[in-house]
């Protein structure tokens, strides 16, 4: 049985991105550290660029020829990553902890990538507003951003040519889950969606020349259904809460062991409710279960969550910019660019022989300036999106063998310094469970004791070095 302390580290690894350093949560209550996870956040969208200004360079490029056009390649890439970093950024220092978290989980449901960055943003918008608003409407403006509909191909969806992509995924992926749909569904819903389009300016665009207006039957149901009556039928079906509600237990709770009695009761009121998120993560999160032994430091941390954990826990700024890139790329998850619409696999496929040893030996390159002998994982392009291998090019552009850092280690170690166990305080401060007694052992012994600052230092990185750490 967890003590409150455990309960809330729990909390802080599942709900946000881990425990802050500069803000520890144990002066107050699990209950308290709930209600603060919920509570209404003012959203601050991540502005970098507009569509009006990416039309003007790509207009600038056309009359200046192809040296122009690379320059626009370049901004373009350029903007994308600066709105990963941004994004990143406020993982880590955001007080809307929940928020973020699951708008990274809408963002692996909702796989979508672009080449273009005011797209991108657009997109980014809408998960991180709704994340934990209410499910209809997230999918609604998720369907109509110029992202989705340009990655699934539903700007060629025409009446007398209908393109079957968006209606499939939507199902498939985003609505349902194999085997709760036939082939006619998705060609009646095609139709249904024919003519959802956007403009030049990147905003949605119901084009009616393009649309038909002809009885379509859905599931069941018959009528001259547009998209969004589509998206109303479907999420009439029970089906679809139980497909979300499973999939948030997946990353909330346990990815592999699965509690259907739970999952079937959480996704009846979760239908109930009209699809309210932030209802239906507050009961997960109060549940007695969720803080079970067994649901504790079970889960492998997903690269964006490594990485945010880790600068939650010692806040460090880098010299180059692409340092956060090359990091993302050689663990395997960039931000904005999912190998395919079905996002990120998840659980044991975050590990392989490559990414463990870089996973492992993260806090020794950047904490002690250690050289590079990794490499990103190799670009493997997906229904033919060649255009997003620009990301690696980029990468690979690392002028140096280090991460150069500059890291501040002040608040770490007032934190620590005051504490009569440094080491069990570190392991209780940034380890998920409990560790075998010889490793304690171990680390103790080598820790560099020259003076209390060296001490918790090097105490901090063994700690942060160990499998324990790949777990939340």
């Amino acid at each position: 049985m967890l003590t409150e302390q455990e309960k809330i580290k729990h909390l802080y690894y599942r709900a946000a991105f881990g425990c802050s350093i500069h803000k520890m949560p144990y002066s107050v209550s699990l209950q308290a550290n709930i209600d603060a996870l919920l509570a209404p956040q003012q959203f601050q969208s991540l502005h970098i660029i507009s569509q009006s200004e990416v039309d003007a360079v790509k207009a600038a490029a056309k009359s200046k020829g192809k040296e122009a056009k690379v320059e626009v390649k370049k901004m373009l890439k350029e903007n994308i990553v600066e709105l990963n970093e941004m994004w990143l950024n406020e993982m880590i220092h955001t007080s809307a902890q929940l928020q973020e978290k699951l708008a990274l989980f809408w963002h692996g449901h909702f796989a979508c990538r672009t080449p273009n960055p005011y797209f991108n943003q657009q997109y980014l918008d809408i998960i991180r507003k709704n994340a934990l608003g209410n499910f209809k409407t997230l999918l609604i403006e998720i369907s109509k951003t110029p992202a989705m509909l340009q990655f699934l191909n539903n700007q060629q969806n025409k009446k007398d040519h209908p393109n079957e992509n968006f209606a499939r995924e939507v199902m498939e992926l985003f609505t349902l889950g194999r085997g709760n749909y036939t082939e006619q569904d998705i060609k009646e819903a095609a139709r249904a969606f024919t003519g959802y389009g956007f403009d030049a300016l990147g905003e949605f665009k119901f084009r009616k020349a393009q649309h038909d207006f002809g009885n379509k039957t859905c599931f069941g149901k018959t009528g001259n259904f547009d998209g969004d009556d589509i998206l109303e039928i479907i999420m009439q079906k029970p089906e679809c809460a139980y497909f979300i509600t499973k999939k948030l237990y997946q990353f909330f709770v346990h990815d592999e062991s699965v509690d259907e009695n739970l999952v079937q009761d959480l996704a009846q009121k979760f239908y109930q409710s009209n699809y309210n998120i932030k209802q239906l993560m507050s009961l997960i999160l109060k549940a007695d279960w969720f803080y079970d032994v067994k649901n504790v430091g079970n889960k492998i941390k997903s690269p964006t969550e490594l990485i945010a954990n880790t600068f939650r826990l010692i806040p460090t700024t880098f010299d180059k910019p692409n340092s956060i890139l090359f990091m993302q790329r050689t663990l395997g998850q960039v931000l904005l660019n999912p190998p395919n619409v079905a996002g990120w696999k998840g659980g044991k496929s975050w590990i392989d022989s490559s990414s463990l040893l870089f996973r492992m030996r993260l806090p020794q390159i950047i904490f002690y300036d250690e050289e590079l002998d990794f490499s990103p994982k190799a670009y493997q392009p997906e229904m033919g999106d060649i255009k997003m291998k620009m990301m690696d090019e980029y990468v690979k552009k690392l002028a140096s063998k280090k991460l150069s850092a500059k890291v501040d280690w002040s608040k770490t170690f007032v934190y620590f310094s005051n504490k009569k166990d440094s080491w069990n305080e570190i392991v209780t401060a940034v380890l998920p469970c409990k560790i075998d007694g010889a490793i304690a052992k171990i680390v103790t012994q080598n820790a560099d004791i020259s003076t209390k600052e060296n001490e918790i230092k090097s105490k901090l990185i063994h700690a942060m070095s160990l499998p324990e750490f790949q777990l939340c």
